[in-house]
C-alpha cells in the first residue's frame, strides 16, 4: 500500500523477492494548472509490473475489504500510503502490517517527517520498520536506519534517498521478520514529536525570523508546497536560498537588497539571499537573472 514515488523503490524490490498478490494505492486525482487527472506513481509502476491494483476512496468500504479478503496476503507493506489502517485490516495477514517510515521512531511520527526533521535543523534522520497498531505511527519497531542530513538537502532530495534506504532495509528485514528473529521494539512516547501535513501557507517566510531557520525553510518545503514571498503585489517562489554575509551591512528586517549581485532579504541575524527563484507566470531561474529584469528590486 502506497502512493507517491517514496513507495516506489520499496514496490520494486517487494515485486523482485516475493509474490505482490495486489496493489491498494490512491485514487486518481486531477492536479497541476490544467487539473489534468494523473494516476499516482504507485499505480503506474504497478501497471508496468502487471500486478492487480486497487483504489479505494477509502479502505473501509465494504468492497475494498472484500477484495483484501479475495487477496488473503500473508503480509502488507505500508509505505506513504495516506490513509489511516483500520484494525479488521491490521488482523488480516498473518505476519501483520509493516510500515516504512521515514523518521527515527519515535521521533516524528505523522505525515511529514521528513519537511520536519529538516525544518527543526536535525543532525539526522532515516527510516524505520515499523509493526503497525491503530494509532498514528504509534507501532512497535523492527528495524532502523539513518542518514546524516547535509546542509543543502531538501525535502525533495532526502526524500529520494530515504525512499532508497527503506527499500533496502525492508528487503533486509523481511526474511528476518516471517521467522521470527525480530523482537518488536515498543516505542517510548515520552521522546515522540508529531509532524503534520504541510499546507501551502507555511511556505510564507517571515522576516522577522532568525535567517537560519528561513533558510531550513526554503530547503524543507522544497518541492512542496514551495516557500514564498510576496513581490510587486505577486508572489515570488523562492526554490533556493543560503545565508549571507552581514559584516558592514545596514539593512531592517524584511528589507530587499542586494548582496553578491543576487536579490537578498534581511532577517533577524542576517540576510537571506535568494539563489533560485520563480516568479509569478514564469519558470524558475537563478537569483542574478531574477534581478537583472527587476531593477526596482532594492
Amino acid at each position: 500500500m502506497g502512493s507517491p514515488e517514496f513507495a516506489l523503490p520499496s514496490l520494486r524490490v517487494l515485486a523482485g523477492a516475493y509474490d505482490v498478490v495486489g496493489v491498494v494505492t490512491q485514487p486518481d486525482r486531477a492536479s497541476g494548472r490544467g487539473r489534468e487527472v494523473k494516476m499516482p506513481p504507485v499505480k503506474t509502476l504497478a501497471l508496468k509490473l502487471g500486478l492487480p491494483v486497487m483504489q479505494p476512496e477509502k479502505l473501509r468500504a465494504p468492497e475494498a475489504m472484500e477484495t483484501l479478503r479475495a487477496w488473503s496476503p500473508d503480509l502488507i507493506v505500508v509505505a506513504a500510503f495516506g490513509q489511516i489502517l483500520k484494525q479488521d485490516v491490521l488482523d488480516l495477514p498473518r505476519f501483520g502490517c509493516l510500515n516504512v517510515h521515514a523518521s527515527l521512531l519515535p521521533r516524528w511520527r505523522g505525515a511529514a517527517p521528513i519537511n520536519a526533521a529538516i525544518l527543526h535543523g536535525d543532525e539526522e534522520t532515516g527510516v524505520t520498520i515499523m509493526k503497525m497498531d491503530a494509532g498514528l505511527d504509534t507501532g512497535a519497531m523492527l528495524t532502523k536506519r539513518s542518514m546524516r542530513l547535509s546542509s543543502d538537502g531538501t525535502a525533495g532530495s532526502v526524500t529520494s534517498t530515504l525512499s532508497h534506504l527503506g527499500a533496502d532495509l525492508l528487503i533486509e528485514t523481511l526474511p528476518r521478520w516471517i521467522a521470527g528473529e525480530i523482537q518488536p521494539e515498543p516505542q517510548d512516547d515520552l521522546l515522540s514529536t508529531y509532524a503534520p501535513m504541510m499546507k501551502k501557507e507555511e511556505g510564507r517566510l517571515d522576516f522577522t525570523r532568525d535567517v537560519n531557520e528561513l533558510e531550513r525553510q526554503v530547503r524543507a518545503l522544497n518541492p512542496w508546497p514551495g516557500a514564498f514571498m510576496e513581490f510587486d503585489g505577486a508572489v515570488l517562489k523562492i526554490h533556493r536560498a543560503y545565508v549571507g554575509q552581514i559584516a558592514n551591512l545596514s539593512y531592517e528586517e524584511g528589507q530587499r537588497l542586494t548582496q553578491a549581485n543576487q536579490p537578498a532579504v534581511g532577517a533577524r541575524g542576517g540576510v537571506l539571499i535568494l539563489d533560485e527563484v520563480q516568479p509569478a507566470g514564469k519558470k524558475s531561474m537563478s537569483g542574478r537573472s531574477f534581478l537583472a529584469g527587476a531593477r526596482h528590486w532594492a
